[in-house]
């Protein structure tokens, strides 16, 4: 791992292999650790893979403040990355929230993006007016905006409310390191807190169609995302759609469904 620039704070970055840049973007509660069975396949296809501890994750530096986290923050974190990098374009890959702040970079500068793969999460307009069901789905996220006492419950009990919270799916053991470090529990819920305020919805902010040639995974273990958003999308998406749904996988599926999603992005990131 490296340090590189972002903006205004530091983030730690996987940089391997030669070749065209694919940008891995992870989510919440993960690093770019949950990339690891990705990377490879993608360094030995002749790729340069760029994997960044998103700010406030893993080693990236973390703000003190909310506001530090709304995603046009970090949509500035990947201009100055790349910029610095001397990367005019790159292949943009993104799991949860990072497949939040991917669609966002591709709507909001799309200059920077060539081709885009998004895991779990539809386009932002898809969210708009969500499904009674997928509101039901989406109760963690009113709890996360609960200072204190949020972290409070998800770390008692040796991580007892978040281990079952996440049904013992992903990266059990290295989340609770991780997140035991002084700050981390707050600077990942941050992301929430600054982005997924209920009042936003009274009035929510059109968000642009994308032009990037994209790709939409989903799969059915998922316990936080409904498939409905990821269908809809494509109406959203003004370049090439392509969809692809892998049934068995949770939530994490670049990791309980490593070679399908491995053989999807390089078919689709080397497809002429």
């Amino acid at each position: 791992m490296r340090r590189v620039a972002g903006d205004g704070v530091e983030l730690a970055l996987l940089d391997e292999g030669e070749g065209p840049a694919v940008l891995l973007l992870h989510g919440f509660p993960d690093s770019s650790y949950v990339w690891r069975k990705q990377v490879p396949a993608l360094v030995e296809a002749g790729f340069r893979v760029l994997a960044p501890d998103l700010r406030g994750f893993g080693d990236s530096d973390r703000p003190e403040a909310v506001e530090d986290y709304r995603i046009t923050r970090s949509l500035g974190d990947v201009r100055i990355l790349l910029g610095g990098l001397g990367i005019e374009r790159a292949h943009v890959v993104g799991h949860d929230y990072g497949a939040g702040l991917a669609w966002v970079v591709a709507g909001l500068a799309p200059e920077l993006v060539d081709r885009l793969a998004v895991l779990s999460v539809g386009h932002p307009s898809t969210y708009r007016s969500p499904s009674v069901e997928q509101r039901e789905r989406f109760w963690y996220q009113l709890f996360f905006l609960h200072e204190g006492i949020a972290e409070e419950l998800l770390a008692r009990d040796d991580w007892a409310l978040m281990r079952e919270f996440s049904r013992g799916d992903g990266d059990q053991e290295r989340w609770h390191a991780e997140l035991s470090r002084p700050g981390a529990l707050t600077a990942a819920l941050n992301w929430y807190r600054a982005n997924a305020q209920p009042a936003r919805e009274l009035s929510p902010r059109p968000f642009p169609k994308v032009a990037a040639r994209t790709l939409g995974i989903w799969s059915s273990g998922d316990h936080y995302l409904l498939e409905e958003a990821m269908l809809a999308s494509a109406a959203h998406v003004t370049g090439e759609w392509r969809y692809e749904r892998i049934d068995g996988a949770s939530h994490w599926l670049q990791l309980d469904a490593p070679g399908r999603v491995n053989e999807l992005l390089l078919e689709f990131l080397t497809d002429r």
